[in-house]
């Protein structure tokens, strides 16, 4: 019986060939599918890990293991496979939109060793929410993830615009560099700034972004030489709802909806104990 938020019998017959296998040292492992679906039930309840259900296995085994794909590209290397897959028969739809999220990070968070000046490994930052992330995500026509970029929660989104749409990277099926150029971008008014826009027009990528109220006065202010207001549709940003969507399907997951652990994956003592 499959339990709810645990892996299909088709999704996992399409996963399983791109997990590592069997080390050839050691003993046996634990089983790959029992592993993962405990590690989705720790994601969608928020749980600690050692709360972790006996059916999944010994705790440490499950988080030990989702550390370790999470370092090795494993889990980046699924959502890749997808991705090529659905380009293939023609399913992704390069209308891409953009937008970000904070998720609270709770006390625990905190616990990560800090490395060089300040910490910033662990992509927290203050806000009026106290201590946050963010979750900066580009999503195509679907709804569907195309790239996600984690920054603290205190940084502005057109900071990280270059490297969201840097991290759209879909390998072809055969020979060929990946595609790396949306047909459309929709992105909200936190977008909206020249140096956007012109990264946009220069990879001939159409942009549907509104321009903020202040830029409108300045550009009005200035007259003439303000130059022409940028071209919006707002039928095509009635389409930017995918990527809330998007984002409100991940929030349904408790352990995305808040931080739980540290950055670089160490389970604080005080967290555990």
């Amino acid at each position: 019986m499959v339990r709810r938020h645990e892996l299909t019998d088709a999704a996992w017959v399409r996963i399983e060939p791109l997990l590592p296998g069997q080390p050839r040292r050691g003993g046996r492992w634990a089983d790959h599918r029992t592993v993962i679906n405990g590690i989705l039930w720790k994601l969608a309840t928020g749980a600690p890990w050692r709360d972790l259900p006996e059916r999944y296995g010994n705790w440490k085994t499950v988080y030990e293991r989702y550390r370790r794909w999470a370092a090795d590209g494993t889990f980046d290397r699924l959502l890749t496979h997808i991705q090529v897959h659905d380009d293939a028969v023609g399913r992704v739809d390069w209308r891409v939109s953009v937008d970000s999220t904070i998720v609270r990070a709770h006390q625990h968070a905190a616990g990560a060793r800090k490395r060089g000046t300040g910490g910033t490994n662990q992509a927290l930052g203050r806000s009026r929410g106290g201590l946050t992330s963010k979750l900066h995500l580009a999503v195509d026509g679907r709804g569907l993830p195309l790239a996600l970029v984690v920054t603290a929660g205190n940084v502005n989104d057109c900071a990280v615009f270059d490297q969201v749409m840097t991290g759209i990277q879909v390998p072809r099926p055969g020979p060929g560099r990946p595609r790396t150029r949306p047909d459309h971008v929709i992105a909200d008014k936190a977008y909206s700034s020249r140096a956007i826009r012109a990264h946009l027009r220069n990879r001939r990528i159409r942009a549907t972004i509104p321009e903020r109220a202040d830029q409108q006065a300045g550009r009005r202010r200035r007259g003439s030489r303000g130059g022409r207001p940028p071209v919006f549709d707002p039928a095509a940003y009635r389409r930017r709802n995918v990527v809330e969507r998007c984002i409100n399907r991940l929030k349904q997951w408790r352990g995305i909806a808040t931080r739980y652990d540290c950055e670089d994956g160490r389970v604080p003592s005080r967290a555990v104990a």
